[in-house]
């Protein structure tokens, strides 16, 4: 069995306030995007994983496809197979890469032992993987919020928009990242600012970490004004960082950040 783990993107990420048990809580639109790790799940003699492409640093054994299959090896007894993940999607960017990897093991364990889970029990699991991870479950435009684990579909869409994507392999502490973020205080739920065009709420929907991240490496506030120099009608930093995009209703040319050393770089229609 192949699958195809997509990526997402934040559009917007209101950071509002720690929470007493040491989490923050957030609210972000979750939007998939058209970029896919490779995962291949067959059932073997003994558990087995294997992956290509991009070089998965750490741990191999702390990789999120063991921990899922581990999940399921608990939860319903199922026997041996091998994983092979060939890794497209770049790590440490706000991709959602890795959380989307160990919830599509989830589903293809999911569907190779015809376990029949519900959606909802899928997202419970996933919950157990990573605070991103339930979004993938379904992987439609969706609201989340408490520290990411509660999501509601939403009608939104940026079909026929062109989205460039740009990371210069910089890494971000997500700790660093919370440490300093500052919290946004206006009451407006992204859930009702997405109903309006991006021209009226770009001073609103915005990714709270920003300000902390963009003092700490400039070149990505830069990117961010490049986009909007050459018409992009939103442009943001996913996650906590380092991945910055822009939203454009014709056809960007490659090649706007060609002065950097860049590690990722995509133009693709939504």
């Amino acid at each position: 069995m192949i699958l195809f783990p997509p990526c997402k993107i934040n559009i917007g990420l209101h950071v509002l306030h720690k929470r007493n048990d040491g989490y923050h809580a957030l609210d972000s639109l979750m939007y998939p995007v058209p970029i896919f790790d490779i995962l291949e799940v067959v059932m073997n003699e003994n558990f087995e994983f294997t992956n290509s492409g991009i070089t998965i640093p750490g741990d191999r054994q702390m990789n999120i496809c063991i921990k899922a299959y581990q999940l399921m090896v608990k939860e319903y007894q199922i026997s041996p197979i091998k994983i092979h993940l060939h890794k497209v999607i770049p790590m440490g960017g706000g991709l959602g890469g890795g959380s989307s990897d160990g919830t599509y093991t989830l589903k293809a364990i999911n569907e190779l032992f015809s376990l029949s889970l519900s959606i909802e029990r899928l997202q419970e699991l996933a919950a157990q993987l990573g605070s991103d991870c339930p979004f993938f479950v379904t992987t439609l435009p969706q609201v989340a919020t408490g520290r990411g684990e509660f999501l509601e579909s939403v009608d939104f869409s940026l079909e026929g928009h062109y989205l460039y994507m740009v990371n210069l392999g910089i890494h971000v502490s997500t700790a660093k990242a919370f440490s300093k973020v500052q919290f946004y205080t206006n009451e407006t739920s992204i859930a009702e600012l997405i109903k309006q065009p991006f021209e009226t709420i770009k001073g609103e929907l915005i990714n709270s970490f920003e300000t902390s991240v963009f003092e700490s490496y400039p070149e990505l506030a830069d990117i961010k004004s490049r986009f909007t120099e050459q018409g992009a009608i939103y442009a943001s930093m996913s996650g906590s960082g380092s991945t910055m995009y822009g939203f454009f209703k014709d056809k960007p040319e490659k090649g706007m950040f060609s002065d950097y050393e860049v590690a990722f770089e995509e133009v693709v229609l939504l």
